[in-house]
């Protein structure tokens, strides 16, 4: 079974990378550790973690969406609620209230999920953004908790992964055939990329 450590990023969209880099640099102190780009293109990545990525590309024609509630239900095609940033302790938590709000932000209460106490704001993209720290002694990762009234029979299945749900691979790639292309990002580490 494939361990994932972490998500490597979360690519997100701006029409105004400097806006967009001054509140995730400047104000959430993420290091902006590599970026590519050309006219009309950029892709920067933020670090959030020793393992954690937060990128944005940068479209000329994108503007900030309109400001959802984070959980509020809506209708029709749709992709994305909002994003969970973890913070290491209760006091960080407040510190990013109080840096939101001086700067101008809306920023909600501290809200009590029973495991989690978060913090509900919008970055300039107006992009939905929560930032979290977990309960000591409530970790739902190590004991599972699930608490609903009408679970699906999926549901009832339990939280392990169950292997035989899915076709298992009868012809792996194999070595011989294993090869990585070079994409967007291997100019920073191979000189020009192929395609251009």
């Amino acid at each position: 079974m494939v361990k994932f450590n972490g998500i490597n990023h979360l690519a997100m969209v701006t029409g105004d990378m400097d806006s967009t880099i001054r509140f995730w640099r400047d104000l959430l102190g993420m290091r902006l550790v590599a970026g590519l780009g050309r006219i009309g293109y950029r892709h920067y990545f933020f670090q959030l973690s020793e393992t954690d990525l937060v990128a944005f590309f940068e479209w000329s024609d994108v503007k900030p969406v309109p400001e959802k509630d984070h959980g509020k239900p809506v209708k029709g095609p749709f992709i994305f609620d909002h994003v969970s940033f973890g913070v290491e302790t209760e006091e960080e938590l407040w510190e990013l209230k109080d840096k939101l709000e001086a700067a101008g932000f809306e920023v909600s209460d501290v809200i009590d999920h029973g495991f989690i106490h978060s913090i509900y704001s919008f970055d300039p993209n107006g992009i939905p953004i929560e930032f979290s720290v977990n309960v000591p002694g409530r970790d739902i990762r190590r004991n599972p908790t699930m608490v609903d009234a009408a679970p699906s029979t999926v549901t009832l299945e339990g939280s392990e992964p169950i292997p035989d749900k899915w076709p298992v691979v009868k012809t792996p790639t194999p070595k011989t055939m294993r090869k990585a292309y070079p994409g967007a990002g291997s100019e920073l580490f191979h000189g020009t990329r192929k395609n251009e």
